[in-house]
């Protein structure tokens, strides 16, 4: 997907390649409100481009990298510091569509931990603090993610999912953090199932999407 990118000069895509320069969609201060690290205070930082396609992604406009602009990664940094921020979300889109490598690199020198929310479908450079693997049928991960993943989150949206989350778990390594997810359009349909489910698969977890019921971005 990084060679559909309309960049604007053959120095721009040098920057993109190496990344140090990202289609940057949104940047925001929040509390993050799902899976593991529910309940604390993190900047996010959206990448634009994703060509996974899940049907029910409340995030569409992130699918194309050329509606966000190829943002310097210096600029990304001087963001985050005007708050108070001590952990970093990089999220999409899909963000292992790119180099991570050197914005991780300068955001540790900031004294944060970093989290990344990825489908696994690309290969994932930087350095991670946690990372979040939230497979997609549609692309599924490479391999080589799923012993890399701290934990494991599948979207719930029909009953079909159980099977699919047991399938993808039996991939990850022994410590990884598993989690069920309601979708958010099929929450009162499938969170009682869920429910019953953890209930009795115990390794399971629950998360909810709590920033939707505080009604914060």
């Amino acid at each position: 997907m990084i060679n559909e990118i309309n960049t604007k000069n053959e120095n721009d895509k040098t920057l993109l390649e190496k990344g140090l320069k990202l289609p940057i969609m949104e940047e925001f201060y929040t509390i993050q409100g799902e899976g593991y690290n529910t309940g604390k205070a993190a900047y996010f930082i959206r990448v634009g481009g994703c060509d996974v396609g899940c049907h029910w992604c409340d995030v569409k406009e992130s699918w194309n990298p050329n509606l966000h602009p190829l943002t310097d990664i210096k600029v990304v940094i001087d963001n985050m510091k005007k708050f108070p921020a001590k952990s970093i979300v990089v999220t999409g889109g899909e963000p292992s569509i790119y180099n991570l490598t050197e914005i991780t690199k300068q955001l540790k020198k900031e004294h944060v931990e970093l989290f990344i929310e990825t489908s696994g479908a690309y290969h994932l450079t930087g350095t991670w603090d946690w990372i979040c693997l939230s497979p997609k049928k549609t692309i599924q991960p490479l391999k080589e993610n799923y012993k890399l993943a701290h934990e494991l989150k599948i979207i719930v949206f029909n009953k079909d999912d159980f099977k699919w989350a047991e399938e993808q778990a039996k991939h990850v390594s022994p410590n990884c953090k598993l989690y069920l997810q309601p979708e958010w359009s099929k929450l009162e349909q499938m969170l009682p199932q869920i429910i019953d489910y953890v209930k009795n698969n115990p390794k399971w977890n629950i998360s909810l999407q709590t920033h939707k019921y505080m009604n914060i971005p």
